[in-house]
């Protein structure tokens, strides 16, 4: 007898079938960067105007069809494709993911630890280290999902079921954290000059929401892991695709010496890194000897790419897969080549995003949305979720947390100090709404390349595939944040050390 499929998952499925009738992702991008360049026409026709929140500077919409405007397509389209942030990202750390999976590192790792620890607890673990990784920033999205996904691979589950948990923490779960991130101090910068606005005194520092992160960790951890579980890898069924390409290293000479080998190799690598941040004046420690920020934080990436290169070829050494150099070479290369749908695409969505942001009507839409967000007639409770609503539909347009704060945080800081409440508490609800919502925005810049993971897997994968494997981890996680921030306020808990909802004085 077939399971009746509940209602919830007939729309997913009506949602993954419209999906992929959208044309191929690299033709689509092409075709929104020609819509832009349209509307772009359109309200520099108009007049349009926008004044920056931020600068107070009066912005016009920029007719791309201008003559700065093909005077900018034409000179920055080289500059878009390869300033595209998460391109050096991605190509870089899969030197050193792929040179470990080629030489077979991966898989013995895999076997010999994750596939002998309880099943129940894999899928949970994935989306815990998926949250814990936004510590290395970005970096976590490109390494925890196709390892997710070859974990699930190896147990005889779903791939992309593993792939799914492991994006939905990285990505959707990206703000919470039990440690003190660059997210934090980022954000509370902005928040702090947004506040001073009203009081030139004020200060929001980066553990303000350190109490209320550490929560949804745990929790986010639980919901993603149940969800998967229970709704996403049933949804998917058995996986039937076909095997995946890559060697047995059970018959590998030395794979266990190897390993181990490998290990030490890393081991001794982190106690030189933190030996180092150690040091009185250390190179890697930012001014006045803080952690974040620091050279430390933003060399992260290549720190990590050293430390996957280092096991890779430790491991390749001694079961004689590198021989010289050349053979590491041979394993990078074929790790990139397999990323090459990924940067064909890049070029078009590089594009797309660079005709967006030139002709100001991200801003522009930003602007005028939260100023009627401002005019509408909800107070208390009501307002918090309209407004985390509100970033969530702009995260459709403007997926840079920091880009997007800096034009909210000195319309809505202000705004609901006047109300009575932290800017911490505001930035809170910022991001809750920013973060939920990465993973299912088509500009949320590392869509590309989980679903280029997932070609791995599923030849037929396309955006529709990728909306509704990942939209159920999107609207569980700001429901779940949503309940949150309810006990949070109306309990009167603290989301970081003295913070609470309302300033001193007020509520």
């Amino acid at each position: 007898m077939v399971k009746k499929k509940g209602i919830f998952a007939r729309f997913l499925d009506i949602v993954e079938r419209l999906g992929n009738k959208l044309p191929d992702p690299f033709v689509l991008f092409v075709m929104l960067a020609a819509l832009i360049i349209v509307l772009s026409f359109i309200f520099n026709l108009a007049g349009t105007t926008v004044i920056h929140p931020g600068t107070g500077e009066e912005l016009a919409i920029r007719n791309l069809l201008s003559g700065e405007g093909l005077q900018f397509m034409l000179t920055s389209m080289l500059e878009n494709f390869t300033g595209f942030a998460p391109l050096g990202l991605v190509l870089a750390m899969m030197l050193g993911i792929g040179l470990a999976e080629k030489v077979g590192l991966l898989d013995y790792a895999i076997r010999s630890t994750i596939l002998k620890s309880p099943p129940f607890l894999l899928t949970y673990t994935l989306v815990f280290v998926g949250i814990l990784g936004n510590i290395a920033s970005d970096a976590a999205a490109v390494i925890v999902p196709p390892l997710g996904a070859l974990v699930f691979y190896k147990v005889g589950r779903h791939p992309l079921a593993g792939l799914a948990a492991g994006f939905a923490g990285a990505g959707a779960g990206f703000t919470a954290n039990l440690f003190i991130a660059g997210t934090d101090a980022l954000l509370s910068g902005i928040s702090t000059e947004a506040a001073q606005i009203i009081d030139e005194s004020f200060v929001v520092t980066p553990v303000d929401n350190w109490f209320f992160n550490i929560a949804s960790v745990f929790v986010l951890t639980i919901v993603g892991g149940l969800l998967t579980s229970k709704f996403v890898e049933p949804r998917l069924g058995e996986y039937k695709g076909e095997a995946i390409e890559g060697e047995n290293t059970e018959d590998l000479p030395n794979a266990k010496k190897a390993f181990i080998t490998a290990i030490i190799t890393g081991l001794v690598y982190w106690a030189t890194i933190v030996a180092v941040i150690m040091l009185p004046d250390s190179p890697l420690r930012g001014e006045d000897g803080t952690i974040i920020p620091s050279p430390f934080i933003d060399g992260i990436v290549p720190i990590i790419l050293i430390f996957f290169i280092l096991i890779g070829l430790a491991f390749g050494v001694v079961t004689g897969k590198i021989k010289s150099g050349r053979d590491m070479t041979y394993y990078m290369t074929e790790a990139i080549r397999d990323m090459a749908g990924y940067i064909v695409l890049v070029f078009a969505i590089a594009q797309f995003i660079a005709y967006f942001n030139w002709s100001n009507l991200g801003t522009w839409i930003a602007v005028n949305g939260a100023e009627f967000l401002q005019d509408i007639e909800f107070t208390g409770f009501g307002l918090i979720v309209a407004y985390i609503l509100f970033t969530s539909l702009l995260n459709f347009l403007i997926t840079s947390g920091s880009a997007k704060w800096a034009i909210e945080a000195p319309i809505f800081v202000p705004m609901f100090m006047q109300l009575g409440y932290h800017p911490a508490f505001t930035q809170m609800a910022y991001r809750i709404g920013d973060s939920s919502v990465n993973i299912i925005t088509p500009l949320f810049p590392y869509m590309v390349i989980v679903l280029a993971f997932m070609q791995r897997y599923d030849k037929n994968a396309s955006i529709g595939t990728y909306i509704s494997l990942m939209l159920p981890y999107s609207i569980a996680f700001l429901i779940t944040w949503i309940i949150m921030l309810a006990v949070w306020f109306f309990t009167g808990l603290p989301y970081g050390p003295g913070v609470g909802t309302y300033l001193e004085g007020a509520g």
